[in-house]
Protein backbone atom coordinates (compact mmCIF):
# COMPACT_ATOMS: atom_id res chain seq x y z
CA UNK A 1 0.00 0.00 0.00
CA UNK A 2 1.52 3.27 -1.15
CA UNK A 3 0.02 6.75 -1.12
CA UNK A 4 1.09 8.02 -4.53
CA UNK A 5 1.68 6.83 -8.06
CA UNK A 6 5.23 8.19 -7.85
CA UNK A 7 6.01 5.74 -5.04
CA UNK A 8 4.26 2.89 -6.86
CA UNK A 9 6.29 3.48 -10.02
CA UNK A 10 9.50 2.62 -8.13
CA UNK A 11 8.03 -0.55 -6.64
CA UNK A 12 5.46 -2.07 -8.97
CA UNK A 13 7.84 -4.50 -10.68
CA UNK A 14 8.39 -6.21 -7.31
CA UNK A 15 4.92 -7.73 -7.61
CA UNK A 16 5.99 -10.36 -10.15
CA UNK A 17 6.97 -13.67 -8.48
CA UNK A 18 10.35 -15.00 -9.51
CA UNK A 19 9.04 -18.56 -9.71
CA UNK A 20 5.54 -19.86 -10.61
CA UNK A 21 4.85 -21.32 -7.17
CA UNK A 22 5.93 -18.24 -5.22
CA UNK A 23 3.35 -16.00 -3.54
CA UNK A 24 2.24 -13.00 -5.55
CA UNK A 25 2.47 -9.42 -4.34
CA UNK A 26 0.28 -6.49 -5.34
CA UNK A 27 1.14 -2.78 -5.28
CA UNK A 28 -1.93 -0.64 -4.54
CA UNK A 29 -2.06 3.16 -4.65
CA UNK A 30 -4.39 4.27 -1.85
CA UNK A 31 -4.27 8.03 -1.97
CA UNK A 32 -2.99 10.19 0.87
CA UNK A 33 -4.02 9.88 4.51
CA UNK A 34 -5.20 7.21 6.95
CA UNK A 35 -8.82 7.13 5.74
CA UNK A 36 -7.87 6.58 2.09
CA UNK A 37 -5.30 4.01 3.16
CA UNK A 38 -7.79 2.10 5.32
CA UNK A 39 -10.48 2.08 2.62
CA UNK A 40 -8.07 0.90 -0.07
CA UNK A 41 -6.60 -1.76 2.20
CA UNK A 42 -10.04 -3.05 3.15
CA UNK A 43 -11.06 -3.22 -0.51
CA UNK A 44 -7.90 -5.12 -1.49
CA UNK A 45 -8.32 -7.61 1.36
CA UNK A 46 -11.97 -8.16 0.43
CA UNK A 47 -11.16 -9.22 -3.13
CA UNK A 48 -8.19 -11.54 -2.47
CA UNK A 49 -6.35 -13.39 0.29
CA UNK A 50 -2.99 -12.06 1.44
CA UNK A 51 -0.58 -13.10 4.16
CA UNK A 52 0.79 -9.63 4.92
CA UNK A 53 -0.05 -5.98 4.24
CA UNK A 54 2.79 -3.46 4.05
CA UNK A 55 2.39 0.30 4.23
CA UNK A 56 5.38 1.58 2.26
CA UNK A 57 6.83 4.82 0.98
CA UNK A 58 8.70 7.87 2.21
CA UNK A 59 8.58 9.48 5.65
CA UNK A 60 10.12 12.19 7.79
CA UNK A 61 12.39 11.24 10.69
CA UNK A 62 11.72 12.53 14.21
CA UNK A 63 14.41 14.22 16.30
CA UNK A 64 16.20 11.70 18.45
CA UNK A 65 15.57 8.83 16.04
CA UNK A 66 19.12 8.95 14.69
CA UNK A 67 17.74 8.60 11.16
CA UNK A 68 19.10 10.52 8.21
CA UNK A 69 17.71 10.94 4.68
CA UNK A 70 18.21 7.72 2.77
CA UNK A 71 17.94 5.52 5.88
CA UNK A 72 15.38 2.75 6.28
CA UNK A 73 12.87 2.29 9.12
CA UNK A 74 10.76 -0.76 10.01
CA UNK A 75 7.80 -0.53 12.39
CA UNK A 76 7.40 -2.23 15.73
CA UNK A 77 4.04 -0.45 16.06
CA UNK A 78 1.96 1.82 13.84
CA UNK A 79 0.29 4.56 15.87
CA UNK A 80 -2.55 6.92 14.93
CA UNK A 81 -0.85 9.65 16.90
CA UNK A 82 -3.25 12.55 16.48
CA UNK A 83 -6.43 10.80 17.63
CA UNK A 84 -7.29 12.51 20.88
CA UNK A 85 -8.11 15.89 22.37
CA UNK A 86 -6.25 19.10 23.14
CA UNK A 87 -6.92 20.40 26.66
CA UNK A 88 -5.14 23.73 26.85
CA UNK A 89 -1.48 22.79 26.42
CA UNK A 90 -2.07 19.16 27.39
CA UNK A 91 -2.59 16.38 24.85
CA UNK A 92 -5.05 13.64 25.83
CA UNK A 93 -4.83 10.37 23.94
CA UNK A 94 -7.73 7.99 23.47
CA UNK A 95 -6.78 5.98 26.55
CA UNK A 96 -7.03 9.14 28.70
CA UNK A 97 -10.43 9.89 27.18
CA UNK A 98 -11.80 6.38 27.62
CA UNK A 99 -12.35 6.05 23.87
CA UNK A 100 -11.49 3.30 21.41
CA UNK A 101 -11.05 2.86 17.64
CA UNK A 102 -12.69 -0.57 17.94
CA UNK A 103 -16.35 -1.03 18.97
CA UNK A 104 -16.04 -4.15 21.13
CA UNK A 105 -12.56 -3.93 22.65
CA UNK A 106 -10.37 -1.16 24.01
CA UNK A 107 -7.94 -0.07 21.32
CA UNK A 108 -6.25 3.32 21.24
CA UNK A 109 -5.06 3.17 17.65
CA UNK A 110 -1.67 1.63 18.46
CA UNK A 111 -1.23 -1.35 16.13
CA UNK A 112 1.40 -4.04 16.71
CA UNK A 113 3.42 -4.88 13.62
CA UNK A 114 3.92 -8.25 11.93
CA UNK A 115 5.84 -10.75 14.04
CA UNK A 116 8.71 -10.89 11.55
CA UNK A 117 9.41 -7.15 11.74
CA UNK A 118 12.26 -7.22 14.27
CA UNK A 119 14.17 -9.91 12.39
CA UNK A 120 13.59 -8.05 9.14
CA UNK A 121 15.05 -4.84 10.57
CA UNK A 122 18.07 -6.72 11.91
CA UNK A 123 18.84 -8.30 8.55
CA UNK A 124 18.53 -4.93 6.84
CA UNK A 125 20.47 -3.02 9.52
CA UNK A 126 17.41 -0.78 9.60
CA UNK A 127 15.93 1.21 12.48
CA UNK A 128 13.16 -0.60 14.33
CA UNK A 129 10.55 1.13 16.47
CA UNK A 130 7.21 2.97 16.64
CA UNK A 131 6.10 4.86 13.54
CA UNK A 132 3.53 7.64 13.83
CA UNK A 133 0.64 8.34 11.48
CA UNK A 134 -0.65 11.91 11.38
CA UNK A 135 -3.20 13.55 9.10
CA UNK A 136 -1.27 16.84 9.07
CA UNK A 137 2.44 16.92 8.35
CA UNK A 138 4.44 18.55 11.15
CA UNK A 139 5.93 21.89 10.09
CA UNK A 140 8.10 23.20 12.93
CA UNK A 141 10.97 22.06 15.13
CA UNK A 142 8.87 22.63 18.27
CA UNK A 143 6.02 20.45 17.00
CA UNK A 144 8.45 17.75 15.89
CA UNK A 145 9.96 17.67 19.36
CA UNK A 146 6.50 17.65 20.94
CA UNK A 147 5.34 14.57 19.06
CA UNK A 148 8.64 12.83 19.66
CA UNK A 149 8.22 13.51 23.38
CA UNK A 150 4.61 12.29 23.42
CA UNK A 151 5.67 9.02 21.80
CA UNK A 152 9.14 8.11 23.09
CA UNK A 153 11.23 6.23 20.56
CA UNK A 154 9.12 7.34 17.57
CA UNK A 155 11.12 6.92 14.37
CA UNK A 156 9.10 8.46 11.57
CA UNK A 157 6.03 10.44 10.63
CA UNK A 158 3.82 9.28 7.77
CA UNK A 159 0.18 9.66 6.81
CA UNK A 160 -1.05 6.13 6.07
CA UNK A 161 0.49 3.41 8.25
CA UNK A 162 -2.08 3.23 11.05
CA UNK A 163 -4.93 3.31 8.52
CA UNK A 164 -3.46 0.33 6.71
CA UNK A 165 -2.89 -1.48 9.99
CA UNK A 166 -6.43 -0.83 11.21
CA UNK A 167 -8.00 -2.30 8.08
CA UNK A 168 -5.62 -5.26 8.24
CA UNK A 169 -6.51 -5.88 11.89
CA UNK A 170 -10.21 -6.08 11.04
CA UNK A 171 -9.44 -8.53 8.24
CA UNK A 172 -7.23 -10.66 10.49
CA UNK A 173 -4.10 -10.05 8.40
CA UNK A 174 -0.75 -8.92 9.87
CA UNK A 175 0.57 -5.50 8.87
CA UNK A 176 3.92 -3.76 8.67
CA UNK A 177 5.21 -0.30 7.84
CA UNK A 178 8.42 0.14 5.85
CA UNK A 179 9.61 3.68 5.15
CA UNK A 180 12.61 5.29 3.53
CA UNK A 181 13.54 8.60 5.16
CA UNK A 182 13.38 11.59 2.83
CA UNK A 183 13.77 14.44 5.34
CA UNK A 184 13.74 15.35 9.03
CA UNK A 185 10.35 16.13 10.56
CA UNK A 186 10.09 19.90 10.98
CA UNK A 187 10.05 23.03 8.81
CA UNK A 188 8.93 22.24 5.29
CA UNK A 189 11.92 22.49 2.95
CA UNK A 190 10.90 20.45 -0.06
CA UNK A 191 14.04 21.36 -1.99
CA UNK A 192 16.16 19.45 0.53
CA UNK A 193 14.14 16.24 0.45
CA UNK A 194 16.07 13.22 -0.84
CA UNK A 195 13.23 11.36 -2.51
CA UNK A 196 15.33 9.08 -4.74
CA UNK A 197 17.40 7.86 -1.79
CA UNK A 198 14.28 7.38 0.36
CA UNK A 199 12.52 5.34 -2.31
CA UNK A 200 15.65 3.26 -2.91
CA UNK A 201 15.69 2.44 0.81
CA UNK A 202 11.98 1.56 0.72
CA UNK A 203 12.58 -0.75 -2.22
CA UNK A 204 15.45 -2.45 -0.40
CA UNK A 205 13.15 -3.09 2.56
CA UNK A 206 10.36 -4.51 0.42
CA UNK A 207 12.76 -6.74 -1.49
CA UNK A 208 13.80 -8.29 1.81
CA UNK A 209 10.16 -8.68 2.93
CA UNK A 210 9.39 -10.56 -0.27
CA UNK A 211 12.53 -12.66 -0.01
CA UNK A 212 11.58 -13.67 3.52
CA UNK A 213 8.02 -14.57 2.57
CA UNK A 214 9.10 -16.46 -0.55
CA UNK A 215 11.67 -18.43 1.39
Amino acid sequence: MVATEGEAARLRDLSAPQLPDQPAAEVVVSGVGPVAAALSTAAALARAQYGLVVSAGIAGAYPGSGLQPGDLAVSSRMIQADLGAQDGTEWLGLDSLGLSVEPQVTHRGDFVAWEGAAALAERLSAAYGPMLTRSTVTGSHAEAQRWASLFPGALTEGMEGAGVAHAALRAGVPALEVRGVSNPVGPRDRASWRLAEALAATRRGLEEVLAQLRA
